[in-house]
């Protein structure tokens, strides 16, 4: 945050090293409220996380710079504070660049000296100017100290400005505004969209945050990745005895237990070791392997409005205990909307699990930065045809799976995919009691 006397700027805050900007969705507190320290006084919006915004200080809300949906840089003023502090000298703020291409008068040295003081004693309201206020009096030649300030402690406001101008000392113009006239027309501003208008048996409402985050980055992706998307089935029946016994044991011990999830996570994770460009990017002219394997993990919320992807960084450090933990934890906290941006930034590779749903097959959308998403689906018990040792066939009932991958085809051809599918398929239907433990 940044000070000027007793005003103080409400910043876009830094969420995250790869976060450049946000957006502001509601402000809680408006103009003329007062406000605690570390009370919520907005809540923003990144690309990785919704959260809430608290004031820097206690004090009074004097102006608010950034309207709710507009996206702004990290480190852009979004709100001022006034702390209640003595009287400072100090100088209005730099005006903004006029939009005409002749450049614009400089802010009259009048506006920056001291001037009588507003009705509560306080030059620093008085002499302070927003950045919109500083422009109008840099475009229009404007003697700020002859214009009363209707706002707080006598600061002179935009209205004031318009009244002004309105007013006879608007009928000759200042001669900078006249040379700019003359020099081009102003520029037309650009139509507002059209409302959206909702039919009798419709109902409009705008899209929430996330949901634009959403929308922007798998669009992104669509037009980016060359996506293509193989299918293998697995039997899954092997690991689901052994997850029974698994469970039987953890309740005693640990007090968790393990979905069929994790065990995928784990056979990924090894398949990954092996087949190494399904936890890369081509970024720029170059393939970027990643040295370790940050498992995103899809999670919806909100039931299924939302969608967050929390990370379990360094996944190929964990054995099935650990994974089955990390994806307890980040699960509950996603949908709690309690994670941090540091835990939703930086996977490498994704798998999404919409089979716990019921659904038997599905084509997902790669993540923006990677190459590579596994689409778990249902395990549905049906009639297959099984071999024993000497090769004669049978037909049992048997818990199957389809496992898609889609992977961006500018690095990874279908027969590496296929590669990568085949050693995951392996470890699955040939996972071993003391594979839990590696």
């Amino acid at each position: 945050m940044s000070t000027t006397q007793t005003l103080i700027d409400v910043v876009m805050p830094q969420m995250g090293v790869s976060v450049s900007e946000g957006t502001v969705t509601v402000w809680r507190k408006q103009v003329g409220d007062a406000v605690a320290a570390d009370e919520t006084i907005v809540e923003i919006s990144t690309d990785k996380v919704d959260t809430e915004v608290p004031s820097p200080a206690a004090g009074t809300v004097v102006e608010i710079l950034v309207a709710e949906g507009t996206t702004v840089d990290v480190g852009t003023a979004i709100a001022r504070i006034d702390t209640g502090g003595g009287p400072a000298p100090a100088a209005a703020p730099a005006p903004a660049p006029a939009p005409e291409p002749t450049p614009a008068a400089p802010v009259p040295a009048a506006a920056s000296a001291p001037v009588a003081n507003g009705a509560d004693g306080d030059d620093s309201m008085r002499t302070f100017m927003s950045p919109v206020v500083a422009r109008m009096v840099a475009e229009h030649g404007i003697e700020i100290a002859t214009i009363t300030g209707s706002g707080r402690g006598g600061r002179v406001t935009k209205k004031d400005i318009e009244a002004h101008l309105a007013g006879p000392a608007a009928a000759a113009p200042a001669p900078a505004a006249v040379a700019a006239a003359d020099a081009a027309p102003a520029p037309r501003a650009a139509p507002a969209p059209a409302p959206v208008v909702a039919g009798a048996d419709e109902e409009a409402t705008p899209l929430a945050s996330i949901r634009k985050v959403i929308a922007r980055n798998l669009r992104a992706s669509i037009e980016t990745n060359a996506h293509v998307t193989s299918i293998v089935e697995i039997d899954m029946t092997r690991v689901g005895l052994l997850r029974k016994e698994i469970n039987a044991e953890w309740a005693q011990t640990n007090g968790v237990r393990v979905s069929f999830l994790p065990f995928i996570m784990r056979a990924v994770i090894e398949a990954v070791g092996h087949w190494p460009w399904m936890n890369a990017e081509i970024r720029g002219d170059q393939l970027v392997q990643k040295r370790s394997i940050n498992l995103g993990i899809a999670v919806s919320i909100d039931d299924g409005k939302e969608l967050v992807v929390p990370v379990i960084h360094r996944a190929e450090e964990r054995n099935l205990l650990g994974l089955t933990r990390a994806l307890t934890d980040l699960a509950e906290r996603g949908r709690a909307k309690q994670l941090s941006v540091d835990e939703m930034s930086g996977g490498t590779i994704t798998i999404t699990n919409p089979g716990v749903l019921g659904t038997l097959i599905g084509t997902p959308i790669i993540p923006p930065g990677q190459s590579a998403i596994v689409d778990v689906c249902a395990i549905v018990k049906r009639p297959v045809v099984v071999s024993d040792e000497h090769g004669n066939d049978a037909i049992a009932i048997r818990q199957m799976m389809y496992l898609p991958v889609s992977y961006d085809h500018r690095l990874i051809d279908g027969a590496y995919a296929a590669h990568f599918m085949a050693r995951v398929k392996k470890s699955l239907e040939t996972w071993e009691p003391t594979d839990y433990w590696v």
